[in-house]
């Protein structure tokens, strides 16, 4: 049951949403976050890539090699998240990483390399910015912890 604060409104998730909001500006927990979201998308890649080439028009060889690379790096980021404090030149390493994957995603496209159709479109804009977004999130959280540091 939540309590109500005077003005009728619902005081208890207020004290959750921020504690949660703070803990998604830690770097550790952002990189756990990349991690999983690494080695979910590389699981994916590899066991789907036949059928996600198929809807995607995009080739199924480089869907399978790009969930490949994935685990190793959901790995480091795993046990990057663990170390206390976690080394600035591992955070670079990830937000460099990710830079490099979302410009990729975008430029093998552009470039005619590969030749997706619509929903491929929609697939690599989606992650793509969703590993931008991991980024710039997990470079403000490692300038955050630097000046604390």
């Amino acid at each position: 049951m939540s309590v109500m604060a005077p003005n009728g409104s619902d005081a208890q998730p207020r004290g959750k949403t921020m504690t949660l909001h703070a803990k998604l500006r830690s770097l550790p927990v952002l990189l756990n976050i990349d991690a999983i979201s690494c080695a979910g998308m590389g699981v994916g890649l590899i066991v789907a890539a036949r059928e996600l080439g198929h809807w995607t028009n995009l080739p199924s060889p480089l869907l399978t090699w790009a969930g490949i690379l994935l685990l190793p790096i959901a790995l480091f980021m795993a046990f990057s998240a663990r170390l206390t404090p976690v080394p600035g030149w591992a955070a670079g390493v990830v937000i460099i990483g990710n830079i490099g994957w979302t410009l990729c995603s975008l430029v093998l496209p552009m470039a005619g390399i590969v030749s997706p159709n619509l929903i491929g479109w929609i697939f690599l804009i989606g992650q793509a910015g969703f590993v931008a977004l991991m980024a710039f999130a997990e470079f403000r959280a490692s300038r955050t912890a630097a000046a604390f540091a």
